[in-house]
């Protein structure tokens, strides 16, 4: 398949010109014309693109690429090095970062839903959703779930919370931010990858379960499902590689 082709089929299939973005969404890097073995990750870290060499593909699909908004311009250090191999072997280098996120079937967000069974009824904010756990559980049960389901125990807050979780919200990365907004829905359980100082005071003092998953573990599944997506509908050969990450 042609480059520039898999860049507009994925572009109309995660809706990317409606996100405003603090990262340019798409081909990134230009490499060779014809995509022939696809490598996806997570981060554009070094590892991964070792990994891409290892494994002779010629093009890059992740959820974290490179350019982000207030970034520096220079390119020196680890910089210089990781734009070196993708520019010396020539390999393509795509990244989606909100359209990633928030896309109804393939989204990180709609995979963490489908992982824990969760009956998604809608957005608070548009990287914010949430829904109703189909199955009665407590807190401490679905904590179990989640080790399950994403191989880790979660950083569990449960002090003043409901015994049972019903209405959750979740938002994949860094959204321990969106706490207070998802609370005024009523909800007992918020869900994400980060959890910063402050987040113990707000969980307790507003009375909710909290869970933090860690940042890459809430979003491996989005690219991993538009690899298999791709894969499917077009037949490319794509593989997932996961460069371990403990945050």
């Amino acid at each position: 398949m042609n480059n520039f082709s898999l860049e507009n089929i994925i572009n109309k299939k995660l809706l990317s010109d409606q996100c405003k973005d603090i990262v340019p969404n798409g081909l990134q890097i230009e490499g060779t014309e014809i995509v022939k073995k696809i490598i996806t990750g997570v981060t554009a870290c070094q590892a991964l693109l070792d990994k891409t060499l290892f494994y002779n593909a010629d093009t890059i699909i992740v959820h974290h690429g490179y350019f982000w908004k207030n970034e520096s311009r220079y390119i020196h250090n680890m910089q210089r090095k990781r734009l070196k191999t993708i520019l010396t072997h020539n390999i393509n280098l795509y990244s989606w970062h909100l359209p990633l996120d928030i896309h109804p079937e393939l989204g990180n967000n709609a995979q963490i839903a489908k992982k824990l069974n969760i009956c998604i009824q809608g957005n608070i904010l548009p990287c914010v959703f949430w829904g109703i756990i189909k199955n009665k559980i407590t807190g401490f049960e679905f904590a179990k779930e989640i080790e399950k389901k994403f191989k880790r125990y979660p950083i569990h807050l449960y002090e003043n919370a409901p015994l049972y979780i019903n209405r959750i919200a979740w938002c994949s990365g860094r959204g321990q931010g969106f706490i207070k907004q998802a609370c005024k829905f009523g909800i007992d359980a918020f869900l994400t990858g980060e959890i910063s100082e402050e987040t113990t005071h707000i969980a307790k003092e507003l009375g909710i379960h909290f869970f933090s998953l860690g940042h890459h573990a809430t979003e491996k599944d989005g690219v991993k499902s538009l690899g298999k997506w791709l894969h499917r509908k077009y037949n490319l050969c794509v593989d997932f590689i996961d460069i371990y990450n403990p945050a």
